[in-house]
């Protein structure tokens, strides 16, 4: 069979990875408004940063496992890596459903970290492997839209489910038809694309970097290159931001007033305009360059996660919410094309893997820098210490990284 590199010429498998990848975001977003809502009233847990550990187990296993997939997709191939990933998912949404303890729930983390790790991963390799250097942006901006997209709508279909049928099982009833999806979908119609990657390579020729080690792209990536380092501690910060979001927006808008519905309507808008706008933001990086995309993106975070803390009521934090996206919206797809743009096709599987490596760990900082923050000085303390990290990464981008992609 032929290999060709770019969008129109893989059009097919490559909206198939869109599907996929939409299904690994439902996963996740099965959990989204729920989980912190059921930690005092059905386990009776009190203090926020034990309250996080699942947020902690979540992120630490997923950055763990972003690793093991990029080393794993140059050996084994793509397809096998992914569908190992669903494989490990099978179990989660019924620990969810059906869990005694707040063991089973981190339990139940750990296994969706190690899937959405080795799933999100692997689609985000498969489609750079398949749009070839010109189209990067855009692959990005179509797979994280797909992604986010779905966790928004998950996130809101499950707080409707949770105000009509309870906390649970019935929200969790998504996530399993998601993973059986998705299971099905690969282990049938998903195609390798290992060989696209091996056809860019030869056809860049063998330059100096084509080659190296683990420990090298490890170092490169998180150290010694300007710009892959740049992106990797832009990365960590914006998921830090996120693992907030995910375990602690919940609870300030439910004990501020609003109803469990209202609270799922503001956690689901923040991604939906996440998702929706990459595919703006993806090909805009594509025309316009990404470094100043990235910096201005991490910069309106800091500023709605500051309104956040500040405000009170629906409308203004569903301003805030729209503020979160859209700056998030900037900076993920463009993170992503910047390893792209940098890395080798011989060694970029383990550079995407090592720097969501750093990404996803975000989250586990964020549950521990977040918990002890709420605990020590409240909620919107916590998110206010956040808001200040977020800019200082916006400014590190500023002074560090170069352009990747110049317009």
């Amino acid at each position: 069979m032929t290999v060709r590199l770019g969008l129109r010429a893989n059009l097919a498998q490559f909206s198939l990875l869109v599907a996929v990848n939409a299904l690994v975001g439902g996963v996740l977003g099965q959990e989204r408004t729920v989980l912190p809502l059921l930690a005092g009233p059905v386990f009776g847990l009190t203090g926020y940063t034990v309250l996080l550990t699942y947020v902690l187990a979540f992120g630490l296993t997923k950055a763990a496992a972003n690793y093991l997939a990029g080393t794993l997709s140059d050996r084994y191939g793509r397809k096998p890596v992914l569908l190992a990933g669903w494989l490990i998912a099978v179990p989660a949404p019924a620990l969810l459903a059906l869990a005694p303890d707040w063991g089973w729930i981190v339990a139940a983390n750990v296994l969706l970290g190690l899937s959405q790790g080795l799933t999100w991963s692997t689609t985000v390799i498969m489609k750079i492997d398949l749009a070839g250097p010109r189209r990067r942006g855009l692959a990005m901006g179509l797979n994280e839209a797909a992604g986010y997209g779905a966790l928004a709508i998950t996130a809101a279909a499950t707080g409707y489910l949770a105000a009509r049928h309870g906390l649970r099982p019935a929200p969790f009833l998504l996530g399993a038809a998601y993973v059986a999806l998705g299971l099905g979908l690969t282990a049938v119609f998903v195609r390798e694309t290992r060989g696209h990657a091996r056809f860019e390579s030869r056809s860049r020729g063998h330059a100096a970097g084509g080659e190296l080690s683990g420990w090298a792209v490890f170092a490169r990536t998180s150290v010694r290159d300007r710009a892959l380092s740049a992106a990797s501690q832009a990365g960590m910060v914006n998921n830090l931001n996120d693992g907030l979001a995910m375990g602690l927006f919940p609870i300030l808008f439910v004990t501020a007033g609003l109803s469990v519905a209202g609270a799922g309507v503001l956690a689901a808008l923040y991604p939906a305009v996440w998702g929706a706008g990459q595919l703006v933001t993806g090909p805009m990086s594509d025309r316009w360059g990404r470094k100043h995309l990235i910096t201005a993106g991490m910069l309106v975070q800091a500023a709605a996660l500051g309104l956040t803390a500040v405000a009170s009521g629906f409308a203004t934090w569903a301003v805030a919410m729209v503020l979160l996206g859209a700056g998030t919206a900037m900076v993920y797809p463009t993170l992503l094309a910047v390893v792209g743009d940098v890395a080798h096709p011989a060694w970029r599987a383990r550079a995407v893997g090592v720097y969501r490596l750093w990404r996803d760990s975000g989250f586990a900082v964020g549950a521990v820098v977040s918990g002890l923050a709420a605990d020590l000085w409240g909620v919107r303390a916590a998110v206010a210490v956040v808001a200040a990290l977020t800019a200082a990464s916006g400014i590190a981008v500023a002074i560090r990284m170069p352009e990747t992609h110049p317009a």
